[in-house]
């Protein structure tokens, strides 16, 4: 996690809008910021709650947000640092998982189904399956010894932060990786821009909304925000 401070974010932003990016540099960053995102959305670990505590968490987000042009304010991550681990495990727990149902779903399934009206199922529905279809497209899938849905929002925000990555040229293929010319689209550049278009931006958005709503935490909270801000940016998405 870099430690910049918010200044050198926020200088890093002015150059973004004042001047074009490198490509290369673009894919890194878009790397960067779906790595950011699925570090943030998983269920959380001690080692996010050390970075959170230690404030490595925000730098990280301000910084890279910034260099994408994205200016969060300055009360953005208010309270964020005093996010006990055990608590945020708890609120995890209550927004993904829930009993007997989340306060708020982290599966595109669920999200499109909803949109479509019809019963959210796991696995069994459409769009989970159209996911587990493009991973396997990419040479990607869930590991050994789990069968976990392949649409939660944070495996999604991998997906992408791996496609970044190829782009960028900073990530090897893996060894499962078809060439780049069989990946969607025919090269990791489209692959990603077709994920977000068909995928990821059908429902990311609706979900930061919903998490802004439901959550009492100031840690998710400011995840809601960043995910909100990173599909409402063209730079981010390719749009």
């Amino acid at each position: 996690m870099s430690k910049l401070t918010e200044e050198s974010s926020l200088e890093a932003a002015d150059e973004t809008r004042q001047s074009p990016r490198p490509e290369q540099e673009l894919w890194e960053l878009r790397a960067a910021s779906c790595e950011l995102l699925a570090f943030s959305l998983r269920y959380p670990t001690e080692e996010l709650a050390d970075t959170i505590a230690n404030g490595e968490w925000e730098s990280a987000a301000r910084e890279i947000w910034g260099c994408l042009g994205i200016e969060l304010g300055a009360d953005w991550a208010q309270g964020v640092e005093e996010s006990d681990f055990h608590e945020l495990r708890a609120e995890a727990t209550r927004l993904f998982v829930g009993s007997p149902t989340p306060a708020c779903s982290p599966y595109e399934g669920y999200w499109r189904a909803k949109e479509d009206g019809v019963e959210p199922l796991l696995f069994v529905n459409r769009y989970s399956m159209e996911v587990e279809r493009f991973c396997h497209k990419c040479g990607l899938g869930n590991p050994d010894g789990t069968n976990d849905p392949l649409d939660a929002i944070s495996t999604e925000m991998e997906l992408l932060q791996y496609l970044a990555s190829l782009a960028a040229g900073i990530a090897s293929p893996v060894e499962t990786s078809p060439a780049f010319d069989e990946l969607p689209g025919g090269s990791p550049q489209a692959a990603y821009r077709a994920f977000i278009v068909e995928h990821a931006s059908a429902f990311a958005p609706k979900l930061a909304e919903e998490l802004s709503i439901q959550t009492t935490s100031p840690y998710f909270r400011a995840v809601s925000e960043l995910l909100a801000t990173f599909f409402a940016s063209p730079c981010a998405t390719c749009a």
